[in-house]
């Protein structure tokens, strides 16, 4: 970037590059699950309970951003599916935890550990100057990604 860009060119450039790694991340390690069968949100929703067994379905929905009903409703398909299993809270009956069912664990960390070797390997083959700038960057990312979520709040 030899000069201050526009708003509008920064704002391709990023949804560029953005997406641009997604995919190549993806299509570098494995996408995990098959695409076919889920959603997006379904994906988002498996892979943050792989983070975070025992998370209830209202903590989901907070995190992921979504009305309750929506996450209960990708719940009960991922459920019936055999992909998640809900069980009671024993403290409290009315909330439910989640976790993975057992072949969708292995899956997750299979995809998991070959994402962040893929990526330990990129990230060894930058010099101390793009790890500096990519830390901040990551900052600045994180702090957009917050002024998202005040404006949706």
């Amino acid at each position: 970037m030899d000069a201050v860009k526009s708003s509008p060119d920064l704002v391709a450039d990023m949804f560029g590059v953005v997406g641009r790694f997604r995919r190549q991340l993806r299509r570098s390690a494995g996408r995990g699950f098959d695409s076919a069968r889920l959603t997006e949100s379904q994906s988002e929703l498996l892979w943050l309970v792989g983070r975070r067994p025992g998370i209830s379905v209202r903590a989901a929905a907070a995190e992921l951003r979504l009305v309750p009903n929506t996450a209960s409703t990708l719940v009960s398909k991922l459920v019936a599916d055999g992909l998640l299993i809900r069980t009671v809270d024993e403290t409290d009956r009315r909330a439910c935890q989640l976790r993975l069912a057992e072949p969708t664990q292995h899956i997750v960390d299979a995809s998991r550990a070959a994402r962040r070797g893929l990526m330990s390997e990129v990230l060894g083959e930058l010099d101390d100057d793009q790890i500096e700038s990519l830390t901040k960057g990551l900052e600045v990312l994180d702090t957009m990604t917050q002024l998202l979520q005040e404006r949706r709040a």
